[in-house]
C-alpha cells in the first residue's frame, strides 16, 4: 500500500487540519518534509495555512465550498451577497463566498475561489443564522431576512437615511423581486432589527412593511 493510500485510510474526511495530518504522519522522522512532498505531488492541497484537502483523484466527492467557508475563518457563517444569491433573492450569480464573523474582516484567495469575511459585533452576529445540509455536509448560513439586513448594514455606499431611497436601492441597485421579498418572515425580520438597534435597519423594516 502506498504512503498516500495509508494516509487516506486514516483520514476519513476530505478536508482536514494540520494537527490531524501531523498525527497521521507521526511515524515519519521528518513529517514536515513528507507534507512538502505530498503538496508537491498534489496528493494533498493547501487551502490556507493549517487547512488541507486531498487531491481531486483522492476525494470522496466535490468540495462543498459553503462548508469550506465555515472552516476557513471562524466563527463565521455565510451571509450578504452569496446568501442572497443562494436563496435566489438577487439575479446575479455570486462567485465570491461572503460571510460574517465576529473577528476582523479578511479575504482569503484559495484553490477553491475567494472567501470574504465581514466583521459584525456580537449582538449583530448572533441572530439569524441557520443550518443547511448538502449531501454529507452541513454549513451555517444566514436566513434570508438576516442576509438582507447584513447586506444593507455592510453596504457603505448606501446611507439608508431617507425612506424614499430604499425603493431605488432594493429594486434598481440590488434588483430584488417583490414576490421574493413578500416571502420574508416579517416577525423574524423585526427580531433581527431589534438586535441591530439601527435607524438604517429600522428604515428597511418600515419600507418592507409597506409592500
Amino acid at each position: 500500500m502506498s504512503d498516500i493510500a495509508r494516509i487516506k485510510n486514516k483520514i476519513t474526511r476530505d478536508i482536514f487540519d494540520y494537527q490531524v495530518l501531523r498525527g497521521v504522519l507521526s511515524d515519519y522522522s521528518k513529517p514536515r518534509d513528507k507534507i512538502t512532498r505530498l503538496l508537491a505531488g498534489e496528493d494533498i492541497i493547501r487551502i490556507k495555512k493549517g487547512l488541507y484537502c486531498f487531491g481531486e483523484a483522492l476525494r470522496n466527492g466535490p468540495v462543498n465550498r459553503e462548508y469550506l467557508a465555515n472552516l476557513i475563518y471562524g466563527p463565521s457563517y455565510i451571509s450578504i451577497d452569496y446568501a442572497l444569491g443562494y436563496y435566489g433573492m438577487i439575479p446575479e450569480r455570486v462567485e465570491v463566498i461572503t460571510s460574517v464573523t465576529t473577528r476582523r474582516s479578511r479575504i482569503f484567495d484559495t484553490p477553491f475561489g475567494r472567501f470574504s469575511y465581514r466583521m459584525l459585533n456580537g449582538p449583530h452576529y448572533t441572530v439569524g443564522a441557520g443550518l443547511e445540509r448538502f449531501n454529507q455536509t452541513s454549513f451555517l448560513i444566514a436566513l434570508p431576512e438576516k442576509a438582507l439586513v447584513d447586506k444593507v448594514w455592510t453596504d457603505k455606499r448606501f446611507s439608508g437615511r431617507c425612506m424614499q431611497d430604499y425603493s431605488e436601492y432594493i429594486f434598481d441597485d440590488l434588483r430584488m423581486d417583490q414576490e421574493e421579498l413578500r416571502q420574508l418572515d416579517f416577525n423574524r425580520l423585526q427580531t433581527i432589527a431589534e438586535a441591530y438597534n439601527s435607524a438604517k435597519i429600522n428604515n428597511l423594516v418600515r419600507f418592507l412593511s409597506r409592500m
